[in-house]
């Protein structure tokens, strides 16, 4: 019997279950014909045909054209490197589609339909909520890289250690091109020393006063976006954490800036 925890590490590099059913029985008989390893893997011998040969494409198998087909076991050690190549090539290939399309006419054609809409939209239709740490950070990352003035982060220590893991070049990049960055953040031991680090791009106060003064995620980029999130990034794992995001100028520049700016002045 093959360990839960295996079938589990399969699943996480992209086998589903009927090809992690196959790969299985493949390798417990070295080398065998669709009927055979179908019968191993308990598996219907009309599906097998197919995984084997999704297998063999992704480079867990290799086919010798006999009659009837059969079907070689690739090691785990050398399956796992193929597949790395392979996904690395696929990589290099739709990167550069996506370079090549970011510098067509195409690109600027989507981008006017875009902008021609914005002047008809409600404020409050260009909003919504993202989920995960994940989506936060690819959110956020466009919207420094969008800024023209001013970029202003209240952040908890946990939200300070994402800034600088997942921001550090964006906010250089923004650093370089003049924008004015301003941080607010809770000092604890083990956030000092991305504090020094980050003191070096834009500027730090520290929220003492933690009771009294407002203490969170929250993002304003110029006088037009928000971000912040709505969960404890403390109690809430990574990948359910929830941020409500705005494109609305009367909020950013009525509300939250604001508020940023209130807690800067409480801080000194």
């Amino acid at each position: 019997m093959i360990s839960t925890e295996t079938l589990d590490a399969l699943k996480n590099i992209g086998l589903n279950l009927y090809e992690r059913k196959i790969y299985i029985a493949l390798l417990s008989k070295g080398i065998g014909s669709a009927r055979e390893i179908s019968e191993i893997g308990e598996i219907p011998r009309s599906r097998a045909y197919d995984v084997l040969e999704s297998l063999a494409d992704r480079g867990f198998a290799i086919i010798q054209h006999t009659k009837p087909l059969r079907y070689v076991a690739i090691s785990p050690d050398m399956a796992i490197s193929k597949q790395k190549t392979i996904l690395k090539k696929d990589l290099e290939s739709k990167i550069k589609r996506i370079d090549k399309f970011s510098k067509s006419e195409s690109l600027e054609e989507l981008e006017n339909m875009f902008n021609n809409q914005l002047s008809v939209i409600d404020p409050s239709d260009i909003s919504g909520s993202l989920k995960g740490n994940q989506s936060f950070n690819l959110h956020l990352k466009n919207m420094i890289s969008s800024a023209n003035d001013t970029i202003d982060i209240i952040t908890t220590e946990d939200g300070l250690k994402n800034i600088s893991k997942n921001h550090t070049n964006t906010l250089q990049k923004a650093q370089n091109k003049g924008i004015k960055i301003r941080i607010l953040t809770p000092m604890i031991s083990k956030n000092m020393d991305i504090i020094k680090t980050l003191s070096n791009l834009t500027e730090i106060k520290i929220i003492k006063e933690q009771g009294s003064l407002p203490i969170g995620n929250m993002i304003t980029i110029d006088k037009d976006q928000t971000i912040m999130m709505l969960t404890d990034d403390e109690r809430t794992h990574s990948s359910q954490n929830i941020s409500f995001w705005t494109d609305s100028d009367h909020f950013t520049g009525n509300f939250s800036k604001n508020i940023f700016n209130l807690i800067w002045k409480q801080t000194d």
